[in-house]
């Protein structure tokens, strides 16, 4: 397995295209429960085979990321070769972007000398899937790319 399985909720809200990923094999609901019944380590195999692919196509697409901790925020714009990212630091340990009010004083503090920002660039020594992956087993998420435009839009100007 390159990923990792499918959480219980994820395999239930993919329920159709896991049905449309049994058919293209051949496999109907009667098949697919015969299958669990009396070789449940090819039904395992069947669920690690879906849950690369689905995380295969989620991460092909993947462009931003992002990853809140209490004195960080790291914001990732994934390109096909590397990633791009600024990092946002508070100098001032109470803070933290965990909560709306640590958004709020990172949002009034932006520019001030309390928030310490890094710039980089990174190139993919390995598959490029495989390295949004360990990102987001780090603990990003895929996210709409709004508050690293915001701050890219910024620093470029």
């Amino acid at each position: 397995m390159k990923y990792s399985r499918l959480t219980k909720e994820q395999f239930e809200e993919l329920n159709q295209e896991f049905s449309t990923f049994l058919a293209t094999q051949t496999i109907d609901k009667a098949e697919w429960d015969k299958i669990k019944a009396e070789r449940p380590e090819v039904a395992e195999q069947e669920l690690d085979v879906f849950s690369d692919l689905v995380w295969e196509g989620v991460l092909t697409k993947a462009v931003f990321l992002e990853h809140f901790s209490k004195n960080h925020i790291f914001l990732f714009q994934c390109f096909d070769t590397y990633v791009h990212s600024i990092v946002l630091k508070s100098v001032v340990p109470e803070t933290d972007f965990l909560t709306r009010e640590g958004l709020q004083w990172l949002s009034d503090n932006m520019f001030t000398d309390t928030i310490e920002m890094k710039i980089g660039k990174k190139e993919f020594t390995e598959d490029r899937n495989a390295s949004i992956f360990a990102l987001i087993q780090q603990g990003a998420f895929l996210s709409d790319g709004l508050l690293y435009k915001q701050i890219n839009s910024i620093i470029e100007s």
